[in-house]
């Protein structure tokens, strides 16, 4: 069964949406439906923060408490709200009173133009509603999406470590239960769904729901954190006939792990797996942090950054060299492929009509195994890589050292799909590192890969990054190598 309404809290209010355009992101939505003008439209791509807001949505892994976070608004499709709560800027302070968030920016002068405050106050409160006391650190990664022009950071660092502990309950934290209650009703409704413009929406429930919608309309559009699709709206100005909102489909948004594999479901957002990866691969944990800011890896999803076959996405490279799998699903039946052909030429995959991505597994690290992980980018946070190295080195040891038994050099950037670098790989493996087979090893790079230039950088530069990638490699395992021996030596002389 299927309702034709979008039914979500505005702030403490039950609001329903029926007769809209899907195309409609939520910043439109607030800006030009509801008349709030707090939530401002920077760039309307993500970047700058401006347009930040805060969803809460039922945390099913965690007895149903609520979970707030940060997101972009610029970049979310309205139909996307459903059965959450939406907290905007307005309805932050409790009559003439400010909220902490709000009143710590003006004790601590944090504030100029005021164009980017609304942003930085949202995001400080989606923090401080799970760390009342936040360091520097924590802070600096929950406004690394923010931007502003005019004041400088220090006085906005400053107002977002202020303690919330001794603080009054807000307005949200007194009507906690009541949210929880109105959002277990909404959990009830049937299958959501938005027609307006001739355009549709449909959020399936369940992954049979997902599989019939796309064999009765195998040319729409998947769409789950839309931290890319929505560009093309927003910037591009396409018009996308019909959505279909993957986010409310519980077997594509669980994480699980089995003895030898993470398994991570196509449609859960960054946020909710990054602990885990990071716990069994902290150079990919690290990387993660890079994926856009906190409002992007709140909302993006890892099947969404393999789905559109981006030469430049970030994880394809990781989970290619992982050896990493991922299980696609139509209409009942399910077959799974390695990561690394899943890709066949710029932007086209091997997806069958109707079919879609339901999970990714990746193996667990063993003995011998190491993964190096390097973005190039222009910034460290919020960038897009010109290019992104993974490689996966497993050795063992015999009578003239470290020897590797197997090997996966992946790159994104270098070509028109991520992919393997064979002739590189195959100077190294059944090998000792060596800088003279390093040296070679680079020089076979030059035969896998013929690089493109563009804004980002030049084919020269991405090649000669690309080498010397390999040999920093190289110099970071023979320095953990010999920390590996000191601290055996160590020990024994212990």
């Amino acid at each position: 069964m299927v309702e034709n309404t979008i039914k979500f809290l505005l702030n403490n209010k039950l609001v329903n949406i029926e007769n809209l355009d899907p195309n409609t992101t939520v910043l439109q939505y607030l800006r030009e439906e509801q008349f709030k003008s707090g939530t401002k439209e920077g760039c309307a791509s993500g970047d700058c923060g401006a347009c930040t807001v805060v969803l809460a949505e039922l945390d099913t892994e965690n007895s149903g408490q609520l979970k707030y976070k940060s997101i972009n608004s610029c970049i979310t499709f309205v139909g996307n709200l459903h059965g959450k709560q939406l907290i905007t800027v307005e309805d932050l302070k409790d009559g003439a009173k400010l909220h902490h968030a709000q009143q710590t920016l003006v004790d601590n002068h944090g504030s100029q133009c005021g164009f980017c405050t609304p942003g930085f106050v949202m995001s400080s409160f989606a923090l401080h509603k799970h760390n009342k006391t936040p360091n520097r650190a924590e802070v600096l990664a929950a406004l690394a999406g923010n931007l502003c022009r005019c004041t400088g950071y220090r006085s906005i660092i400053a107002a977002a470590m202020t303690s919330s502990e001794a603080v009054a309950e807000d307005s949200f934290a007194q009507h906690y239960q009541e949210t929880v209650a109105a959002l277990s009703e909404l959990e009830k409704l049937p299958t959501p769904a938005l027609t307006g413009n001739g355009h549709n929406f449909i959020a399936p429930k369940n992954i049979d729901e997902l599989a019939t919608a796309l064999i009765n309309e195998p040319k729409s559009t998947l769409v789950a954190g839309g931290t890319d699709l929505a560009l093309a709206v927003t910037q591009n100005l396409a018009i996308i006939d019909k959505l279909v909102y993957l986010g409310n489909v519980a077997e594509l948004t669980t994480i699980k792990e089995t003895d030898t594999e993470i398994i991570i479901g196509a449609a859960l957002p960054y946020s909710d797996f990054i602990d885990t990866l990071h716990h069994y691969y902290p150079e990919l944990g690290e990387m993660i942090e890079r994926i856009g800011a906190k409002q992007v890896r709140n909302t993006g999803t890892l099947g969404g950054n393999i789905g559109n076959a981006s030469p430049i996405g970030d994880m394809p490279p990781a989970l290619i060299a992982l050896g990493a799998t991922m299980t696609l699903h139509v209409n009942g039946q399910e077959r799974t492929i390695l990561v690394e052909d899943y890709f066949v030429d710029y932007k086209k995959t091997v997806l069958k009509t109707s079919e879609f991505i339901k999970s990714i597994q990746i193996p667990k690290p063993t003995a011998g195994q190491t993964l190096k992980i390097y973005k190039i980018s222009k910034r460290i946070d919020d960038d897009i890589s010109a290019v992104l190295a993974a490689f996966f080195i497993e050795q063992e040891v015999d009578g003239k050292g470290q020897k590797i038994i197997n090997i996966r050099l992946a790159f994104g950037g270098m070509a028109a799909i991520p992919k393997r670098a064979p002739a590189a790989e195959a100077v190294l493996l059944g090998k000792s590192l060596s800088k003279e087979l390093v040296a070679q090893a680079k020089a076979a790079l030059a035969t896998d890969f013929q690089p493109m230039s563009d804004v980002r950088a030049s084919d020269k530069y991405r090649m000669t990054v690309a080498q010397n990638l390999i040999e920093k490699c190289y110099l970071e395992l023979q320095s953990a190598n010999a920390r590996a021996v000191i601290e055996t030596r160590v020990v024994n002389y212990a």
